[in-house]
């Protein structure tokens, strides 16, 4: 195995761990506007995730990262081919992390419901437009014979593309929906409940049609079939479990299934990084790739540093590991009034 095959699995890691850790986040968010009828069920909702959200998008930074620094050319063109969707992505991102800091900085209902509609907004967009970035992956995009997209955006909305949105975005609400089940007590888990087995029906659906499609029209490897294969078992596996009420099997099968799908994603595109629709001008692991030296230094730092990574965010789990209900929720304490009494003012 050389460098280059070696950073483009790991790359491949990288995004599965992503998806898996901030797809319930991104899931918990979108069901904030369908699940969080009153304000104590919405503060509820945020503290599942409140105290993983931030280390979850570490994945994120990392994935973009690695790429830039060990194949820069597919991070170019990519993030200049995808610029509006990867842009609305960030905008998306950054009014997320305001909603998280700033809804309880004002005890005022019209405040609190603004930010909570960043939060809603930064948890579909994301989910849409990481599913039609990939699919587009799979699917080739157009290049010249300098590697630069130049197919515009509207050729980035393919049907084929377009599913895949809807894939990542049920998938998301899915593994959403058993966390909060996992997470909760009471009668907010037994609606998660319900809702995260019409989610798994949807996504059994939803996503062996593309699965499919992606296998038979654009991958060119057998072995991506059991990539296939396990994702069908992942999800059928996790709608069984979440029915028997065993959410902690069902978030597990959950993830198997994203993981698998990320699988079939990075299988199907290999040995490009960067598919030319028309098999011209793709760019590979081979031409899109640092130097040696760069790939060995990159090495040795995960070598070190990963490990790191996962021990804190394993701990944090452990720690954070307490189902919550809305018992837990204190009463909201209003802000100190900055009026002074008359009688005080008198004396």
């Amino acid at each position: 195995m050389t460098l280059e095959i070696l950073w483009f699995i790991l790359i491949a890691i990288l995004w599965a761990g992503y998806l898996v850790l901030e797809g319930f986040d991104f899931g918990v968010g979108m069901l904030l506007g369908i699940l969080g009828k009153k304000e104590k069920d919405r503060r509820l909702l945020i503290n599942t995730i409140g105290p993983v959200w931030d280390g979850n998008e570490v994945w994120l930074l990392t994935a973009g990262g690695a790429t830039f620094a060990a194949f820069p050319e597919w991070y170019a063109t990519m993030f200049s081919g995808f610029y509006i969707p990867l842009f609305i992505i960030l905008i998306a991102l950054i009014v997320r992390v305001m909603g998280f800091e700033w809804r309880s900085k004002i005890e005022k209902e019209s405040w609190k419901r603004k930010w909570d509609m960043c939060l809603i907004f930064g948890a579909w967009a994301p989910s849409i437009l990481w599913g039609v970035a990939f699919a587009n992956l799979v699917r080739g995009v157009h290049l010249d014979e300098n590697h630069q997209y130049v197919g515009g955006f509207f050729a980035l909305l393919s049907p084929f593309a377009l599913l895949g949105g809807v894939v990542t975005t049920l998938l998301f609400l899915q593994h959403g929906a058993i966390f909060i089940s996992l997470k909760t007590g009471g009668e907010m888990r037994v609606k998660a409940r319900a809702l995260a087995g019409k989610f798994s029906l949807a996504s059994i659906v939803a996503a062996g049609t593309w699965a499919v499609w992606a296998q038979v029209a654009y991958s060119s490897a057998a072995w991506t079939w059991a990539a296939v294969v396990v994702a069908a078992v992942g999800l059928i596996a996790t709608f069984l479990a979440n029915a028997k009420g065993r959410e902690g099997w069902a978030f597990i099968w959950s993830a198997v299934a994203i993981v698998a799908a990320v699988v079939l994603i990075f299988g199907s595109m290999f040995p490009n990084v960067m598919p030319d629709i028309n098999g011209l001008y793709s760019l590979t692991v081979e031409n899109a790739s640092s130097t040696k030296y760069t790939l060995t230094i990159m090495t040795w730092v995960a070598v070190a540093l990963v490990p790191v990574v996962l021990l804190y965010q394993s701990w944090t789990f452990w720690v954070f590991r307490k189902r919550l209900t809305v018992d837990h929720i204190p009463d909201a304490i209003g802000l100190p009034s900055l009026s002074v009494p008359k009688a005080e003012l008198q004396d």
